[in-house]
């Protein structure tokens, strides 16, 4: 592996071999996604509890001071939205130029296994490790299964994730399924990273399943939604931090968030 491709991936998993990805990409489908109707204002505080940030170029330009933010990681596909037909009908949205010019520490794309647009997708990630190795920036694959959450299994994620990381990922994300998600990591030869999905009903239904996958050999967490459109996103984030990167189980984190509302902060 080139030196900039070690320096990039370093900056992006921390020296413990975990990480905390907030991602505020939504916007490129969702529009104005609650939460999200100011990105700057949404991240601001949890600026000290996530290690990088995952978002679209409009956004990265637009808001996000150059000054004093964390590793990005851009989105790079897309070209549907919540409107459309299907959200699987995804291209690449970015030029490898456009992706030098702001200086990202990675770059992500979706890919939608078993969809009608499998093959697309899946060359939309081919086509950008080609770019990307080429200047050592890493792709992380999106194992995203749209409005089919019914394909969420430890047998489809595993499929996927496994296809990502031939196809040259050097990271994925995936969801945590309650049933086999050791298969799922133990079947992918690249660092599995966990997505959130839609928002749980509580909490503590995130510590857990965060806690579980961690225990199950995921490195960490891309978590949005969960974080940021609960009504303390700094005791979700702080407690979330904890169990990447402190070895708190989940009755830890409870604590932990618990400890930071009490104290008024939200």
């Amino acid at each position: 592996m080139d030196w900039g491709m070690k320096n990039r991936l370093s900056q992006l998993i921390k020296p413990d071999g975990h990480c905390f990805f907030m991602p505020i990409d939504h916007g490129y489908f969702q529009g104005p996604t609650t939460g999200l109707e100011n990105p700057a204002e949404t991240i601001k505080p949890l600026l000290p509890y996530y290690d990088a940030l995952f978002c679209t170029r409009g956004v990265l330009r637009s808001v996000i001071d150059a000054a004093n933010t964390k590793p990005i990681i851009l989105r790079v596909s897309g070209g549907t939205s919540m409107a459309g037909k299907d959200l699987a009908d995804e291209g690449l949205t970015t030029s490898i130029e456009e992706i030098i010019r702001l200086n990202v520490s990675a770059v992500g794309v979706s890919v939608f296994v078993g969809s009608d647009y499998e093959k697309q997708t899946l060359l939309n990630l081919s086509n950008m490790v080609n770019l990307c190795e080429n200047y050592g920036i890493p792709v992380m694959a999106v194992t995203a299964v749209g409005k089919e959450l019914d394909k969420r299994d430890a047998r489809y994620l595993a499929l996927s994730c496994r296809i990502a990381a031939e196809l040259g990922a050097r990271v994925v994300k995936t969801y945590w399924c309650e049933e086999g998600f050791e298969k799922v990591v133990k079947g992918c030869p690249v660092p599995v990273v966990m997505a959130g999905g839609p928002k749980c009903e509580s909490e503590t239904d995130v510590f857990k399943f965060v806690y579980d996958g961690m225990q199950k050999g995921a490195i960490g967490i891309n978590l949005g939604r969960n974080v940021w459109q609960s009504p303390h996103p700094l005791g979700v984030a702080r407690a979330l931090q904890a169990i990447i990167h402190e070895n708190a189980d989940a009755k830890k984190a409870q604590e932990i968030f618990q400890e930071v509302k009490s104290k008024g902060k939200k």
